[in-house]
């Protein structure tokens, strides 16, 4: 069955068509993971990166070395990783590929990037992953950009989107509200959150700002399976 996994973070493993994606690896570093994930069992056909950012890449080399999963990534994060041996695809924003799982497109997203030895990790980027009757918005780590809106009008309303709400250096539960109103979809995965003081949130308040809206927003735990 279609599903997927929260990791922690920014972290998902998806369960696709067959395939295992798995988004922005930050388990071995982030102490909200410590002994709940087996990062030597994870399997991986391939590994999305939003950007360079070391909570968002810090287990990609290993995992795409271990399991031979290409790393699909701005042209300059990509990149970097393919001069560490790594099976690469350098996308741009804008760019779209099929990779027998969906359609991937890189979409924009506000935030910086580098990477961790601090060298240019190019522009930030979000995945639009289109797949039958699934349509998967990851916004990665950014904050609200009128460009949303691109998503429903042009390349489909998402059926799940996964936005970071821990504010501070992306945006909060309150924009991620608007943002779900920008892309016309009510089904929402919180992620970027309580990993460090900065983005501690309440819980129940965002449960309960989404739930006064209409909206459903899934507050993950470590571990937790959702199905498509």
């Amino acid at each position: 069955m279609n599903h997927l996994k929260y990791l922690g973070h920014s972290c998902f493993s998806i369960h696709l068509e067959g395939y295992k994606i798995l988004i922005d690896p930050f388990i071995r570093p982030n102490p909200l993971t410590k002994n709940l994930v087996d990062v030597d069992n994870l399997e991986a056909d391939f590994i999305l990166l939003t950007h360079g950012h070391s909570d968002h890449v810090a287990d990609a080399h290993e995992l795409s070395r271990k399991n031979g999963a290409p790393i699909i990534a701005n042209f300059e994060v990509a990149t970097w990783f393919e001069e560490k041996d790594c099976t690469v695809f350098g996308m741009n924003i804008g760019g779209k590929r099929n990779f027998g799982f969906g359609d991937v497109r890189m979409v924009n997203a506000i935030h910086s990037s580098n990477m961790p030895d601090g060298s240019y990790g190019g522009t930030s980027a979000g995945f639009l992953i289109t797949s039958g009757s699934h349509v998967l918005y990851f916004a990665g780590d950014t904050a609200l950009t009128m460009d949303m809106k691109l998503i429903p009008a042009y390349f489909g309303k998402p059926t799940l989107a996964i936005l970071p709400i821990g504010g501070y250096f992306t945006m909060n539960h309150q924009d991620a509200l608007i943002a779900s109103d920008m892309i016309e979809c009510n089904n929402i995965i919180g992620c970027h959150f309580n990993t460090f003081p900065p983005i501690t949130i309440d819980k129940q308040e965002v449960l309960q700002s989404f739930e006064d809206q209409g909206k459903k927003i899934i507050l993950p735990e470590i571990n937790e399976i959702i199905n498509l």
